[in-house]
């Protein structure tokens, strides 16, 4: 097996990359936030921005309309959204 490692402080490999930008990852901070690859030294953030590219990423296509990214991630469960 061939592994390709694009963060050495951490061990991260090109293939976790690529999982984590088809989860839907598309900066290197939410790479970072996912795998702590970039978090070190941060020589390989480069390297992450160029496996991302300019992709299709659906947030990102979401920003560009001007409307919330996270929006379904931040609905809050019935009954907890009023205090006692």
């Amino acid at each position: 097996m061939n592994r390709v490692y694009v963060c050495s402080c951490f061990g991260v490999t090109e293939k976790q990359v690529k999982d984590h930008a088809d989860a839907g990852a598309c900066t290197p901070r939410q790479i970072a936030s996912a795998c702590k690859a970039g978090t070190d030294c941060g020589s390989c953030v480069r390297r992450i921005q160029a496996i991302l590219g300019r992709g299709n990423c659906p947030r990102r296509d979401l920003l560009n309309q001007g409307m919330p990214a996270l929006a379904a991630d931040t609905v809050e469960p019935e009954g907890l959204s009023e205090a006692a």
